[in-house]
Order: structure tokens, then sequence, then C-alpha cells
């Protein structure tokens, strides 16, 4: 199914049903709707955390805000050769994040955006759509960030899409489209999770959540 209209009404629809929204390339104008037969999740209890990557976030190299420059996230996910994220999506998701329901945590080096993730919150339910980075390790810190927020203020799953070899390395898993749907359904039932009802943690309570969790796990 194609279309090349995006409303911000349609495209919670859409999230709630399990599908997202795609183009072929920058350039190509219209969009179409997916809902893989194998779906990318990444367990908010199995974040797999590297040495390297804990001494990392305890390091502190990067300051990391919420919301704050949501555009720029979006843009830098898109700066790249190859992208799904046409006009139509710029706008799709800008007029989301306006509505409250999307969001980005943004990676700092002083005055300089260098990293973020980017997404969809609805119910309890994060559904990731992009993420960058253009200086070491700075997507990771601010994904891990993310884990641990929307661990803390109540989310059940967090959706990939999709699972790259970078993903995996990070603990996201494949599941069947039936068994997505119903996690995403129970996930739904509940009421809706407050992203910003807390401050982002602190990097020493980033570790201390992804180490207990994925500990439990």
């Amino acid at each position: 199914m194609q279309t090349t209209r995006l409303s911000p009404e349609l495209l919670l629809r859409a999230y709630a049903a399990g599908v997202f929204p795609m183009s072929e390339s920058r350039d190509d104008p219209r969009v179409f709707w997916v809902d893989p037969e194998r779906r990318g999740i990444l367990p908010i209890d199995g974040f797999h955390l590297s040495r390297s990557l804990r001494r990392t976030i305890l390091r502190k190299p990067f300051e990391l805000t919420l919301d704050l420059a949501f555009e720029e996230v979006v843009r830098g996910c898109a700066d790249r050769e190859e992208t799904w994220i046409n006009d139509t999506i710029f706008r799709a998701y800008f007029a989301l994040h306006r509505l409250g329901y999307a969001h980005s945590i943004e990676a700092w080096e002083g005055d300089r955006l260098v990293g973020g993730v980017y997404g969809v919150a609805l119910g309890r339910v994060f559904f990731g759509e992009s993420m960058f980075s253009e200086a070491t390790d700075a997507s990771k810190v601010a994904l891990a960030t993310l884990i641990a927020h929307l661990g803390r203020t109540g989310f059940e799953l967090f959706d990939t899409q999709f699972v790259t070899e970078h993903l995996a390395t990070l603990g996201a898993v494949e599941v069947p489209r039936a068994e997505y749907h119903r996690r995403l359904e129970a996930a739904m039932v509940e009421p809706a999770a407050e992203i910003l009802s807390k401050p982002l943690p602190d990097p020493h309570s980033v570790v201390q959540f992804i180490t207990q969790t994925s500990n439990r796990a």
C-alpha cells in the first residue's frame, strides 16, 4: 500500500496496528507501509552493555538531552547516501513531535550535536526510528540512556523494526510477526507512559539500570 500523505492521526493508528511507513529513497515522494514477518525489538531488560561502552558512559564524554533538537536529529539520521526518510516522512514526524508523540535523545560535545536517536512513544511502546553518530559511541550512549529512561518511566516494548548487525551487538533480537503483535497489543492496553515525566538518568544511573535489569533477565 502506498500513500503520499501522512497525517499524525494516520501514523498513530498505523503504529498501534503494528505497521510503519518507509520510502524507497529521499527523492521518492511515495510512502509504503511495512509489517515485517520478522520484527526487531530491543528488550528493555536485555540491553548488552559491553565493558568499553560502560567505561565510555561513565567517562561522560557527551551531554545528553531530551527533545532539545528533534529536527536536527532527524536530519542527522537522513544525512547519508541511502535513506528511507523523504520530505513526507520528515513533515510527518515533525508534526508528531509537536503533538508530543515523537521524541529524541541528543548527544552533544559542547554546542555541537554529535549523535542522537529518535522515535515515537505510544502507550508503553517506544517505536525506534533511526539514530546517527558523528563521534565515536555517541549514538550508543544516547541509545543506552534512552533504554534506561524508558525502563524508569514504565515502558515495556522497544521496537527497532529490523535487526541490523550493529543493533544485534546491543541486544536486539527478532521475533515472529504474531509474537510482536501480541506484545504490542499487551503494551498498548496500559495507560500511556509519560516519557517527559522524569529527567534523563545520569551516567551512573544508566549503567546501574542496565546492569541490574540485564542480570535479572
